[in-house]
């Protein structure tokens, strides 16, 4: 990798960010990309002092250009979480289209490997458990989960046209729930929202009965696979993410475990179209990367925990797009 030009869009998000960081590890001089509308300049500020990283803020739904060689694209530009989603759903469209359509054709253009980053969310509400990559899912395209759904589904039917009219190198990575550092707390996804939650003080918001089953991947995992992923000899989709499987109830009481707090668990309406499990299926990942998870959750949790807590406390307020929490007396 060392001397390779990469090109890392979404680069200011959580998983961007990380992604920033392994191919800077690697030798390999990155180009991060990112609008900002829902990244943070904070992930990426210690790169910016880096002579084999650069930034541009740019929405990859406009035309992209990179001037010199490019080796290596890896697409995370999009939103991730309902919250976002759920607010700027053409957005989200966009970026899953005209923006996955710009960096194919960039790819094209520069004779690149191109790796998009693709969602468990495109197995829906799963009628298959645990779920592998020839399942096709179980998607509502027209609910308000549909804009992320569809976005993702769409991508990769774009991605692998490429691959087979065009001949572009392209990889697909189903991902699965991840966690770590650099999550953004209060963004609608449960294990921020329920460690955010504690630190406030507040009790636990559970969906539904809280018996629907969630499947965490610590990021330095994932970010693993991805890796190997890219390097790889696969066009088709692969899952990454961590087969261990625990209730929303089950999560809850690790939480409070680990945050020596002793808040109670309330419940509110599960949200539509939410899904009721969700665990990958990693033989293909096994087989063909010789990739599967080593961090396992306690051990994550408890780095994850310690990152939070080391926040300033205004940031346990900080709501997604600037907005604040009204803080508890």
């Amino acid at each position: 990798m060392k001397g390779k030009r990469v090109l890392i869009t979404g680069a200011a998000g959580f998983l961007g960010s990380h992604l920033c960081d392994r191919f800077i590890k690697e030798g390999a001089h990155v180009i991060g990309m990112d609008n900002l509308i829902t990244g943070d300049l904070r992930n990426i500020e210690h790169l910016f002092k880096l002579e084999n990283f650069e930034f541009y803020h740019h929405d990859v739904s406009k035309f992209v250009h990179v001037p010199g060689d490019l080796h290596y694209i890896l697409h995370f530009a999009s939103p991730a979480s309902p919250i976002d989603y759920l607010k700027i759903p053409i957005q989200t469209l966009k970026v899953g289209s005209l923006g996955t359509h710009n960096l194919l054709g960039l790819a094209k253009a520069k004779n690149a490997r191109i790796l998009v980053a693709s969602t468990s969310e495109v197995y829906g509400d799963p009628m298959v458990h645990p779920q592998n990559e020839d399942y096709w899912g179980n998607v509502n395209p027209v609910g308000p989960r549909g804009v992320y759904d569809e976005a993702k589904r769409f991508q990769e039917a774009m991605t692998m046209a490429y691959h087979t009219y065009h001949q572009v190198e392209t990889r697909i990575v189903r991902i699965f729930n991840t966690y770590g550092p650099r999550m953004r707390l209060n963004d609608g996804r449960v294990l921020p929202a329920f460690i955010g939650q504690a630190l406030r003080g507040e009790d636990l918001t559970a969906f539904g009965d809280g018996s629907q089953t969630r499947s965490f991947c610590y990021v330095d995992d994932l970010i693993e696979g991805i890796y190997r992923l890219l390097l790889s000899d696969c066009a088709t989709p692969v899952n990454i993410g961590n087969p261990s499987e625990i209730s929303i109830n089950d999560f809850a009481q690790e939480i409070i475990k680990l945050t020596g707090t002793n808040q109670k668990v309330i419940y509110k309406p599960l949200p539509m179209d939410d899904p009721k499990q969700r665990q990958p299926d990693i033989t293909k990942a096994r087989s063909i990367l010789g990739w599967e998870p080593k961090i396992n959750r306690e051990e994550g949790l408890k780095i994850t925990y310690n990152y939070f807590k080391s926040l300033p406390e205004e940031r346990l307020f900080e709501e997604p797009h600037g907005r604040h929490f009204t803080k508890k007396n």
